[in-house]
């Protein structure tokens, strides 16, 4: 079996010592040493154990699926993709290639750099990437990350399972939306019906196991030991902080007096709150003399774009790492160098009320599976320290014990309008993980026929079809169709991109020469019309950088914004849609964009 012979051969080398001339047979080049360093670090991982066995179930699954349970830390983010690319190489490429989902952009796009690294292959080429605005894949990549909204995309535009032959689902325990329903419909398509023989392989936390297994039938299950070391114990507050960046920066601070060696994780429910707490340690990150270099402040959120890739770099001046993040490194991430964590018990996440049809930001406490997994990031041979700016009874009483299912959190129009160009009539006729409530799902419904996304048999429309191939929201694709017709496509593109991509706000104004400077970007029109200002003031001044910190905006996310307007106009382009001359600032602008915006939000 593939398996197998892919065993034998990786436990019996490459080493450097006796096959110097080893060749990658993804490329069919030499190894490099530094493959050989990386490998030495691979082995030493816990997933490593469970390699043979897990090729095992992946070759002789009687349901094609196979499901890996583990902590956050062991290393399967990483290994399992390289090793289903060994799987698919001992078929000769003949039945497909591997798709690896994440819940997060950011986290896929961190991923395939880091096991391109570990592949000794070039990014681009076999080993690639997919997340909005940017397609890093060519026609020899064998092993691509993607964005799971992305992959659910292209399942909804074919029939199968597309050009995939092992799809790995990452961080199931996320619950993000794209990632329930790919499950959904994977089961219900049922695998061994499908052509090319497909793989699915579902990781998750051992937490959601239980549920998982029971979903899929009971599949084979790889269980994956913990990191053995030093498991730190809890340390809480007596009462919750009223200023959590102060009481976290006090933390850190306090940390780095100590001389305690290991970088710092901290925890903070917002961006918002993660900017501040890196300005605030930045500044008096300086007082700290005594006790070396200051430390480096890294912030890890959504809107930092490639420059995420900073927290895996190794600072030459010795100086201490203190990474400031949210929820977005729960489980994605892993980072070696942690030992200590400082954790806020908070998130603060957006929530879609199908009463009043709008979103609001809640600030509630994280999960209890989330606690545990924050815990671990401290554990490690070095001993580590884990500060809980909470009381243990808070956790306890208020924390649920698993993460909140996002389909029963969002707005379900856009997966409404998915099933639907998937031709599945009713969603009652594909499977969840958890069901959302009926009323959500009518309330969707509703809405894509007020769109008139929608024919009279609540199949999709002419219009919902060109609705669906948009990646936006579908009162937002319907008021940038709608700017056809009133002439102002132009600007409409640039709000549909501002409104999507990452804030470009993320803190209020540090002093008076910021807040006067942010002040001249307002419009008298309000928020919708400065958003165009701002971008097109950002593009007047050649997209710089030093441009967007004198204004306190945030310069990865503008960027992002610029990428997705290219996107949008292309699409449009391409579609044929009929175009507008920018006339931004005329009154009669002003109220064709009211008029198009109205078309898509008014039901807000």
């Amino acid at each position: 079996m593939a398996s197998q012979v892919l065993g034998l051969e990786e436990e019996s080398g490459p080493n450097p010592g006796d096959s110097e001339l080893a060749v990658n047979p993804f490329d069919g080049l030499p190894f490099s040493s530094r493959y050989y360093e990386l490998l030495e670090q691979r082995r030493s991982l816990p997933i490593w154990a469970a390699r043979f066995i897990f090729l095992e179930h992946l070759e002789s699954s009687p349901s094609g699926v196979v499901l890996v349970s583990g902590e956050p830390g062991s290393g399967k983010s990483t290994q399992i993709p390289q090793w289903c690319a060994e799987f698919v190489l001992a078929r000769g490429f003949q039945k497909g290639r591997v798709t690896v989902t994440q819940p997060y952009p950011l986290a896929a796009l961190s991923l395939a750099l880091q096991v391109a690294d570990e592949m000794d292959l070039t990014l681009g080429h076999e080993v690639g990437y997919s997340i909005p605005q940017e397609d890093c894949t060519g026609p020899d990549t064998l092993l691509r990350f993607c964005w799971d909204r992305l992959l659910l995309q292209e399942v909804a535009s074919t029939r199968g399972t597309g050009a995939w032959g092992v799809l790995v689902l990452d961080e199931a325990q996320e619950r993000s939306v794209a990632s329930d329903l790919l499950q959904g419909l994977l089961r219900d398509a049922r695998l061994g019906n499908l052509p090319g023989d497909p793989r699915v392989v579902v990781v998750t936390d051992p937490a959601l196991e239980p549920k998982l297994q029971a979903f899929w039938g009971n599949p084979p299950v790889v269980h994956v030991l913990g990191e053995t070391g030093r498991c730190s114990t809890p340390v809480y507050r007596d009462t919750v902080p009223t200023d959590r960046v102060e009481a976290a920066c006090q933390a850190v601070l306090e940390l780095c007096r100590k001389e305690a060696p290991g970088d710092v994780l901290v925890y903070l429910p917002s961006e918002e709150e993660i900017s501040l707490c890196c300005e605030s340690l930045s500044r008096d990150g300086g007082s700290l003399v005594n006790q070396g270099p200051p430390p480096r402040v890294l912030p890890l959120h959504p809107g930092c774009g490639q420059a995420v890739q900073a927290v895996y770099e190794d600072i030459e001046s010795g100086a201490r790492k203190v990474v400031v993040t949210h929820w977005l490194a729960d489980f994605s991430f892993s980072l070696p160098s942690i030992r200590h964590v400082i954790d806020s018990g908070l998130e603060l996440r957006s929530v879609y009320s199908p009463q009043i049809r709008a979103e609001s930001q809640v600030l509630r406490p994280i999960s209890k599976c989330q606690a545990e997994a924050r815990r671990l990031r401290a554990t490690g041979i070095l001993p580590g320290s884990c500060l809980c700016l909470y009381p243990k009874s808070f956790l306890e009483r208020e924390a649920p014990p698993l993460p909140q299912p996002r389909v029963c959190e969002e707005n379900l129009s856009p997966l409404i309008l998915l099933l639907k160009r998937r031709q599945i009539a009713e969603p009652g006729e594909c499977h969840f993980l958890d069901w959302p409530a009926p009323e959500a799902l009518m309330q969707a419904l509703e809405d894509l026929d007020y769109l008139a996304a929608l024919d009279d048999n609540g199949d999709l429309s002419d219009l919902g079809v060109i609705l669906s191939e948009f990646p936006l929201a579908p009162d937002l694709a319907k008021a940038l169709l709608a700017s056809c017709e009133f002439d102002c496509v132009d600007e409409m593109l640039t709000l549909a991109a501002m409104l999507t991509a990452a804030p470009g706000f993320t803190r209020p104004p540090l002093c008076a020469e910021e807040a006067a400077l942010r002040r001249a970007l307002e419009h008298v029109d309000g928020d919708h019309s400065s958003l165009i200002q701002v971008y097109e003031a950002f593009i007047q001044s050649g997209a710089d950088k030093a441009w967007c910190q004198a204004r306190g905006l945030n310069w990865a996310a503008l960027c992002q914004a610029h990428k997705l307007r290219g996107e949008l106009l292309e699409l449009m382009q391409r579609i044929e849609l009929p175009l507008s001359q920018p006339a931004f600032g005329s009154e009669q602008n002003r109220r064709d964009l009211q008029k198009a915006l109205v078309s898509g939000y008014f039901l807000k």
